[in-house]
């Protein structure tokens, strides 16, 4: 029962299951060390520079909104840096500014609800 061809085949496997889990493990793990730390500093950047293009009253309100919709605020942040980036800043973003812009972020995205009401039919009114 002990095919050379066979053994030769699962031994190799086996080497490759090791060599994915086992050795591997340890550079992945340093990888992944490595872009979670990139991460951190990149989301610290993000803040510092917000926290510099924000007032106080905006960056509250702001983490306000995240803690309701994180992916509007994360927008929002996002329209603001590249404001920022370009240019387009010239004093730090009231509360005021703040609204306007999330009223106008508001404005392109808004969604129309359709309520569809589907009435099911009793098994009496089948019986006609």
């Amino acid at each position: 029962m002990d095919d050379p061809e066979l053994e030769e085949i699962r031994q190799r496997r086996m080497q490759e299951l090791m060599a994915k889990h086992g050795v591997g493990s340890q550079h992945n793990g340093e990888q992944q060390k490595a872009q979670e730390e990139a991460k951190r500093e990149a989301e610290e950047h993000r803040q510092l520079m917000l926290s510099q293009i924000l007032s106080a009253q905006a960056r509250e309100r702001l983490a306000r909104i995240a803690l309701v919709k994180p992916e509007k605020a994360r927008g929002v942040e996002d329209v603001l840096l590249r404001a920022a980036q370009m240019g387009q800043l010239s004093e730090k973003v009231s509360e005021e500014r703040l609204i306007s812009l999330l009223e106008q972020i508001n404005n392109q995205t808004s969604k129309q609800t359709k309520v569809t009401i589907q009435r099911r039919r009793s098994v009496l009114e089948d019986d006609d």
